[in-house]
């Protein structure tokens, strides 16, 4: 009878335990004003796994280093390009009131606040504009381009979306490679993990919205593939825990 009952008392500790789990996890999922996928990252951030350079480390926790010239330009040019994502998805939500533009321009604007952390840390002087517009010609340019693009079908403005994600994932990849700033590597981590959650965001909407399959423009196909059916970028990236060689991501 004894050994029933400690059987019984198990399973009822381990029910416990799970329905704790399940109440966190949907806690997260069930977060106002983030897609499915940002959602997701949540969930990895809240089980342990975080950003960057281990378990919820904040970039200010991190040393500060001097700035080289390639870095002071890569923060100023991901500022505003974070900020043209954000931009343009929100004109596009205008335009066709499609939920996926309005969440994810809601986590571009997060990804600019943390470039802003850098920028204030090395006394950087902001190049962010009012919305649509922007100190870089290439950037105004892209802007213009883009926005007329995506007002033309909802087709086109999801594939609007997904080709900002691959040119962001492929300057994002550049730009890591040129600094061994241990800050600088981690908000580019953060960002980097976001544009792959994005980009399947967009081609997933795309899909179930008109039937279309994106095709990459930008990034390889064999490097889209695994991005967008793994989460892995086949080079140490995996979904909510950063990406490249920069150490325990």
């Amino acid at each position: 009878m004894f050994k029933t009952l400690k059987h019984i008392l198990a399973g009822v500790l381990a029910a416990t335990l799970l329905i704790a789990i399940g109440a966190n996890v949907y806690s997260v999922m069930a977060a106002p004003g983030m897609s499915p996928l940002d959602n997701m990252s949540q969930v990895v951030s809240a089980n342990g796994y975080g950003y960057g350079n281990g378990a919820g480390t904040s970039v200010l926790d991190l040393p500060a280093s001097d700035l080289n010239a390639d870095e002071t330009a890569a923060l100023l040019y991901m500022r505003e390009e974070e900020k043209l994502a954000c931009d343009v998805y929100n004109a596009l939500y205008t335009t066709w009131g499609q939920p996926a533009f309005q969440n994810i321009a809601a986590s571009e604007q997060k990804h600019m606040d943390e470039i802003k952390l850098l920028l204030d840390r090395y006394g950087l002087t902001d190049p962010a504009l009012a919305p649509g517009q922007f100190t870089d010609a290439n950037l105004q340019a892209l802007y213009t381009q883009l926005t007329a693009r995506g007002s033309l079908s909802l087709a086109d403005a999801l594939k609007v979306g997904a080709t900002i994600e691959e040119i962001d994932i492929r300057d994002l990849q550049t730009r890591i490679a040129l600094t061994d700033n241990a800050d600088i590597r981690q908000v580019f981590n953060n960002l980097m993990s976001g544009s792959y959650h994005h980009l399947q965001a967009f081609t997933n909407t795309l899909l179930t919205q008109t039937g279309e399959t994106y095709q990459p423009q930008y990034l390889s196909a064999d490097q889209y593939q695994i991005i967008t059916t793994t989460g892995e970028n086949g080079n140490g990236y995996w979904r909510g825990r950063g990406w490249g060689n920069g150490g325990n991501h």
